[in-house]
């Protein structure tokens, strides 16, 4: 695996110091890797023959079930930030293409739970597991103190970008 160059040129409007370069070569490196993973997304929801809200929806499901939690349309809607009749829509596609099933819920007999299918939870495997086992080593190969670092470091990475900021004054 080749490392970038800490001298690469920044794309950004910073100073030229050597901090800056290493803080704008780590950015650099964090768009790279948002762009592979923008495109392993691309060819999994290609693959599987999805859309975005579909695999989100999916995956949900999948950690829900292995979590031992049930997943009712309502709250995949709230998951997924979408209305009922589009959730509606979307659960009808699912159970036609046999990603999920609709089954009774085990105690409210008015309601129903969304269960994703065995077949698509193998699907997923396969489609990702080698992927994510070569993600786990590169991982669980960081000493502790790293793993330590690059995790506060993305968590702060997020919290920069959940971030809202004011509008600007017009």
């Amino acid at each position: 695996m080749a490392t970038q160059e800490i001298t690469e040129p920044s794309g950004y409007w910073f100073p030229d110091d050597d901090a800056t370069q290493r803080g704008v070569a780590v950015l650099n490196a964090l768009r790279r890797y948002r762009a592979a993973e923008t495109a392993m997304r691309r060819r999994t929801r290609d693959s599987m023959g999805m859309g975005e809200t579909d695999l989100l929806a999916v995956r949900f499901l999948l950690q829900s079930q292995r979590s031992g939690r049930s997943v009712s349309p309502k709250d995949l809607a709230a998951y997924l930030k979408i209305s009922s009749a589009s959730t509606t829509i979307l659960i009808d596609r699912l159970v036609k293409s046999n990603h999920v099933r609709r089954d009774p819920h085990p105690t409210d007999r008015r309601a129903l739970v969304i269960t994703p299918t065995t077949e698509t939870d193998d699907e997923v495997r396969a489609t990702l597991g080698i992927m994510h086992r070569r993600m786990m080593s590169i991982a669980e190969g960081l000493p502790a103190s790293e793993a330590r670092i690059v995790a506060s470091f993305l968590e702060q990475m997020r919290g920069a970008v959940d971030q809202v900021d004011p509008a600007p004054a017009h």
